[in-house]
């Protein structure tokens, strides 16, 4: 009974083992890439891109969907301070319905990588896809829990898409965007139903589609 203590003790997280691995291969600005809004029947899909200073750890930085509205908006304005560099990209949701979200949240990260100043010289990507850049990029499964830089990538590209989509519930009423983002709740489900697809909607999503009009004769 005396080590059973040592059955629950565990390692802290080291969150910035990723980067740290990078930096000893030789790289200098090492980029996290997360995406927010693959999900969604409405709105874009964003992601960014942040290179954080070596070995700088921010409190209370995590997978974005851990955190509260409150906590997300306090850590981006950390980031936003603290970053060596931030980008983000964004992909319309027609651009969605014309190359699939798969593809359209590839690009949204490579717009997003484009916009950093000074350039990375290595990825974490969040997932298991790459994306089509040059630069040398490791993919990391829940990467935005086990890598500090995703972690902020992921909470720049959220807070930046759930202020898009306050906007959007003011261009587009009736729909309940600010409160659902345009995820498939069912009072959205229900708006869809009575006030047919927004500008905004992902036309080739299920739960929209089915309310298209057939234009052709």
């Amino acid at each position: 009974m005396a080590n059973q203590g040592k059955l629950f003790s565990a390692e802290p997280l080291d969150t910035l083992k990723f980067e740290k691995a990078a930096y000893i291969s030789g790289y200098r600005y090492v980029a996290g890439i997360d995406e927010a809004g693959r999900g969604p029947l409405a709105g874009p899909v964003m992601a960014a891109a942040v290179i954080m200073p070596p070995g700088l750890s921010i409190i209370g930085v995590d997978d974005s969907k851990k955190l509260t509205p409150v906590k997300r908006e306090k850590l981006f304005d950390i980031i936003m301070a603290q970053a060596l560099s931030v980008g983000v990209g964004i992909i319309t949701p027609a651009e969605i319905d014309r190359i699939n979200i798969l593809q359209a949240t590839r690009r949204a990260m490579l717009a997003a990588v484009q916009q950093l100043s000074p350039q990375p010289d290595y990825l974490l990507i969040d997932g298991i896809s790459t994306i089509d850049s040059t630069v040398p990029q490791k993919t990391i499964k829940k990467g935005d829990s086990l890598s500090l830089c995703i972690a902020a990538a992921s909470i720049i590209a959220k807070v930046t898409r759930d202020r898009l989509m306050i906007e959007m519930d003011a261009k587009y009423p009736g729909y309940g965007f600010s409160g659902h983002k345009g995820y498939g709740s069912a009072v959205h489900m229900e708006a869809i139903r009575v006030l047919g697809p927004s500008p905004i909607h992902r036309l080739t999503f299920g739960g929209v589609k089915e309310y298209v009009e057939c234009t052709s004769s």
